[in-house]
């Protein structure tokens, strides 16, 4: 059972509304919401500039966070939960993108410009939550999420409270946890706590400022780095470690704490696992920060891939010999939630080069291959058309592009009409391009191009660990360690920017000290 305080609205005992009330005005806390969330592979060759960047303001930006009633003035709870009442949910931007190559720099500071204008005609604040991913690679920079929250900081002065909510694949630098109050990340992955978790970044932030008080921080890095792919909490080691952090929280003196695993692709010296644990008793909370490090530093070699790996020759010569259907194959390396590119044609290559696939005596389809220009033609062609079309390479360039003549099968549109996605069939092989870089994690982003992955034999994806939807259609499954700039041998991919000796780049280095750090 947690040992945190009750939930009660009654008036703060050290911490007062950032507005003056009068003696009968329940007590109201300003609490802003911001942040810049992408997770940005450095070895990627797509930037993700502006037009990558979903933005939410006002009432759209309330409407991401269910416990807000974003029906009533200023964002303020009315019932919603009970335990955020009395709290103004004052919403500022916030800025997210699909995973792709590094953000350039004049992009950072368009949003970040905007967070701190916003923040400054808002103030006063009680506090902040901050909504990031944890692995922004900006051009030029190596500690992104670490210069917003000094800047938000800067913006909402020293006495506001700020709490993070962040991914498991972020990577946590001292600078940022010294910076933050409060920290906390997921704790599944595939992440189907993602609401859970920044609900608990908020009532862990709302509790402080009706009880009083900023937490003590144990913060320590773990020199392990591996892709999410080998640390899922479907499997063990990780689904071990992880179960233990609701019990780790609930000690006396505890109030939450996270793990994280890093972001593999994030060639920067803060690329690395670390640990925060916040609480309020330094001992219990330097003690449990020591236990999860340790703990994970013990099982960096126990980690494995989620499912069965090799390269995709052999994956796909195993899906074409099963009678397992459909068989999916995860096409790794340039997964598009990852950062990928999306525009690598290894993939398609090796299908096109398969007689079984390409005479129809078995089906197969695959996602995707993005290109802009091969969509416009199929679209403007139409569909039961024969096209031919000289498909991706153009971002990406590990593989060439790839010449193909086949019929227009089917398309799907956006919210004003224009096609983004074509699927482009010839003999048993279903090939979808996309205009936008997309990922198809979702059984309905295949059939509304007319692609129904359940009826096919092969189903080749450019996705790592399979999201939920496709796990579940998935009768086998192999992780294909294909290239891209989401490459799953990290050795080879030519990291030069991390803080060395770190696993397994390092697979014989001497046990760390693991010392944590009170912050």
């Amino acid at each position: 059972m947690s040992t945190h305080p009750e939930d009660d609205h009654s008036a703060p005992a050290h911490r007062g509304p950032a507005r003056a009330r009068t003696p009968d005005e329940p007590p109201r806390w300003r609490v802003g919401i911001a942040g810049i969330a992408i997770e940005a592979s450095t070895f990627s060759p797509h930037r993700s500039d502006l037009s990558a960047f979903t933005c939410l303001r006002g009432l759209d930006l309330l409407a991401r966070y269910p416990w807000v009633d974003a029906s009533s003035p200023g964002g303020g709870a009315n019932g919603a939960r009970t335990w955020c009442q009395g709290v103004e949910w004052v919403p500022l931007l916030h800025a997210r993108a699909l995973p792709g190559g590094p953000v350039p720099e004049e992009t950072y500071r368009v949003l970040a410009d905007e967070i701190l204008a916003r923040c400054r005609a808002e103030a006063p604040f009680d506090a902040l939550l901050l909504d990031i991913h944890g692995a922004m690679s900006v051009v030029g920079m190596r500690d992104a999420e670490a210069d917003l929250a000094a800047a938000v900081r800067g913006a909402i002065g020293p006495d506001a409270l700020i709490s993070a909510t962040m991914d498991l694949h972020g990577n946590m630098s001292r600078d940022l946890a010294r910076l933050c109050d409060l920290v906390t990340c997921y704790r599944m992955a595939p992440h189907e706590d993602v609401a859970e978790t920044r609900e608990r970044a908020a009532r862990n932030l709302v509790r402080r400022l009706r009880h009083g008080g900023r937490p003590v921080k144990a913060w320590v890095q773990v020199p392990v780095l591996l892709p999410g792919e080998r640390t899922s909490t479907r499997l063990e080691p990780a689904r071990g470690i992880y179960g233990r952090i609701p019990d780790i929280e609930a000690r006396p003196g505890l109030l939450d704490a996270a793990l994280f695993v890093g972001y593999a692709w994030g060639d920067e010296p803060r690329s690395r696992a670390a640990v925060v644990v916040t609480g309020d008793d330094a001992p219990a909370v330097t003690a449990a920060a020591h236990e999860l490090a340790t703990a994970y530093w013990d099982a960096r070699r126990d980690f494995s891939f989620v499912a069965p790996a090799a390269d995709l020759p052999t994956c796909l010569a195993e899906a074409l010999a099963s009678d397992r259907r459909p068989f999916v194959i995860s096409d790794s390396g340039d997964n598009p939630t990852a950062g990928g590119a999306g525009d690598v044609t290894y993939g398609l290559e090796q299908l096109l080069a398969s007689e079984e696939i390409v005479s129809g005596r078995l089906t197969a389809c695959y996602a995707a291959i993005y290109d802009p220009e091969a969509t416009r033609a199929g679209e403007a062609a139409g569909i039961g058309s024969t096209v031919s079309l000289v498909v991706g390479g153009r971002l990406d360039t590990v593989s060439p592009p790839v010449p193909m003549t086949a019929e227009v099968a089917g398309i799907a549109r956006d919210d004003v009409g224009a096609a983004n996605v074509i699927a482009l069939r010839t003999g048993g092989l279903t090939v979808l391009v996309t205009a936008q870089r997309k990922q198809f994690d979702l059984v309905s982003s295949w059939t509304a191009a007319g692609v129904d992955p359940r009826r096919a034999d092969v189903v080749v994806v450019k996705l790592g660990y399979l999201e939920p939807e496709i796990y579940a259609l998935a009768a086998d499954w192999r992780l294909a360690l294909t290239p891209g700039g989401v490459d799953q041998d990290l050795v080879r991919l030519g990291h030069e920017h991390l803080e060395r000796p770190v696993y397994p780049f390092d697979p014989d280095m001497a046990d760390p000290q693991l010392a944590p750090e009170l912050l």
